[in-house]
């Protein structure tokens, strides 16, 4: 979802018992946070300087010790408000699903006349409510190194590893750990040195680990490294490769139908191995566990948009949740965006989200297009300034032309980048391209930032305003801004938001999401499959994947009548398109004439 936009989720939504994540990759839009919120709620606030010792850790500790804070506050008042028309407590039960034992109850309370049987239903209704969990993402890639002021590496000072020891430093209670974009064995090797992912008396661990996954492959993995070191993985959440919003890590064309399909097949599985590797860790640590290790939660995010996809995967799959993330961009209750952006998001079509090359870790981004960063990342290439200033440098990776890390994005890299080309190629046509390419890269920490600056209209970086945004695919289903009440409304089938009435199931989505970016692949290195074995592997195995999935999905839709008739078509012209790409990519060979 991007930095800014739920950097103050949980603020507005844990009292209602919705959980939600934010990055805390961008430790000065947090000291900016932690700035504003303490004057809203007249709390006190000392500044962590940027450069005193270990900032960015205290920084996201002091932002997260303060959203409990205040979660706390927002919490007390919701128990204790009256059960009349539009009270918070109101709103908190008003919102549950139908079928649950609170809901239920709180409608029988209603009825009630007025007695001492409606004031005892009251009371123990107000100790039912609960908090959100409040999760923290930190994406694994972006760990950047450090050095202090005489140029020595600081020891345990990367950016992710400075994050997490911010994190498991806080006083949150209810909360997890997400790990996102892959296993980053410094950052996991760190976490062994850390109490609050270990036992208590009465808890498994005080804070929760929570790893995003492609597939059940890189669960078992993963999960077996963190075992290994008695660390319990409490949740694997599968994210859809590329119906998704932010960075799109796309597997090689296995489908989430049948990636879910393995995870329920083998859950057990994962389940009993991770727990003996657990334990058997644990003993040699000398921890005691004294509390029955719970199920492993299996949740799934990605271009789920209906209440039905979502009961579908509880049911058939065992899903233990489902994650939501880009309607809630329309949603200002929830999420933090500027009134511009907002309606950029509220008219988007097909067209404006573009799957990108403009993130400076090289991979694929989802995008917005029309945004006042494009704008101006378009004025500056016009004026021959490409590029940006750079100013928080977590994304500075590069050293082709440098001793110290500089950013693909960067002002300073793309000179750089450009005068080599222009050195190397004379051909003016292959030129433009590869300029086009070099500049297309775009400052993600700055304007993934400046929708809460712009927001809550506090300065942020100097002279820098531009905003970016990475919605997924599903924003064009939805084409309003709403309250918090109808975007759960929608979400639990109570009312229907979908604007886009040729919308998609979310599997059959995904499966030409997978056959466009394939296409696009084959167009760029359909001259070199013939004579790169590895390629040429590569090619193989996604066009099996993805024929396995559509005759996944052909059984799935035809014996769980689920979707419309609409399904079989699709995945009969996806198969035509399989086919055709197989036979574009492998052409026969020409017979010989004797």
């Amino acid at each position: 979802m991007g930095l800014a936009y739920t950097i103050d989720t949980a603020i507005k939504v844990s009292k209602f018992g919705i959980s939600s994540v934010m990055a805390i990759g961008e430790d000065k839009l947090i000291e900016m946070m932690r700035r504003h919120y303490a004057g809203v709620y007249n709390l006190p606030y000392a500044p962590i300087p940027a450069g005193s010792e270990d900032y960015r850790a205290k920084r996201i500790t002091a932002y997260l010790d303060l959203v409990q804070e205040i979660v706390d506050i927002e919490f007390e008042k919701l128990k204790n408000s009256e059960f009349i028309p539009d009270s918070p407590i109101t709103k908190y039960f008003s919102m549950l699903p139908d079928k649950c034992l609170e809901s239920e109850l709180y409608r029988e309370m209603v009825q009630l006349p007025e007695s001492a049987a409606k004031e005892e239903m009251k009371h123990r209704l107000r100790n039912m409510v609960v908090q959100g969990s409040i999760d923290v993402n930190i994406l694994t890639k972006t760990d950047r190194d450090n050095y202090d002021k005489q140029g020595e590496l600081i020891p345990d000072g990367s950016d992710a590893v400075a994050a997490l020891r911010g994190y498991a430093n806080s006083k949150l209670r209810n909360s997890a750990i997400v790990f996102s974009a892959g296993m980053n064995p410094r950052l996991y090797g760190y976490l062994e040195k850390l109490p609050a992912f270990y036992p208590n008396e009465s808890q498994i661990t005080k804070k929760r680990i929570t790893i995003k996954v492609s597939d059940y492959r890189s669960a078992l993995i993963q999960g077996k490294f963190l075992a290994k070191k008695g660390l319990w993985v409490s949740e694997f959440r599968i994210e859809s490769g590329l119906n998704c919003g932010g960075h799109a890590f796309a597997t090689d064309g296995y489908l989430l139908g049948p990636i879910l399909d393995e995870f329920k097949t083998n859950r057990a599985e994962l389940e009993t191995v991770l727990q003996e590797m657990y334990r058997n860790a644990l003993g040699e640590k000398n921890e005691i566990l004294n509390t029955t290790l719970p199920p492993i939660r299996i949740t799934v995010q990605g271009g789920i948009g209906t209440h039905d996809e979502a009961s579908f995967m509880h049911d058939y799959y065992g899903i233990s949740g489902t994650g939501w993330g880009t309607p809630f961009l329309l949603v200002p209750e929830a999420t933090t965006v500027d009134s511009d952006t907002l309606t950029l998001l509220e008219e988007a079509n097909h067209a404006d989200v573009q799957l990108s090359h403009y993130s400076p870790l090289g991979v694929r981004f989802y995008y917005l297009n029309g945004t006042s960063a494009a704008k101006e990342k378009q004025a500056r290439i016009e004026d021959d300034k490409p590029g940006s200033p750079c100013p928080e440098k977590h994304l500075a990776f590069n050293t082709e032309f440098t001793d110290k890390p500089i950013c693909t994005a960067s002002t300073t890299y793309q000179r750089l980048k450009i005068d080599q080309l222009k050195n190397q190629i004379t051909d003016l046509t292959r030129l433009t391209s590869e300029i086009a390419s070099v500049t297309r890269k775009e400052c993600l920490c700055v304007g993934l930032s400046n929708a809460a600056s712009l927001k809550n209209q506090i300065p942020f970086i100097k002279n820098l305003k531009a905003v970016n945004i990475c919605p997924g695919p599903n924003i064009v289903n939805f084409s309003k801004r709403v309250s918090l009440a109808t975007m759960v409304d929608h979400i639990y089938g109570r009312i229907n938001l979908i604007s886009n009435k040729n919308r998609r199931h979310v599997f059959i989505k995904e499966l030409y999401l997978y056959l466009d970016y394939l296409k696009e692949l084959v167009i760029k290195e359909e001259e070199e499959i013939a004579s790169d074995i590895k390629k040429s592997k590569f090619y193989r195995t996604f066009i099996s994947n993805l024929n396995n999935g559509v005759a996944y999905y052909q059984h799935l839709f035809a014996n769980e009548h689920i979707g419309d008739g609409s399904i079989k078509n699709h995945l009969d012209h996806a198969k035509q398109l399989i086919n055709q790409l197989h036979q574009t990519i492998f052409q026969p060979e020409p017979e010989m004439n004797l």
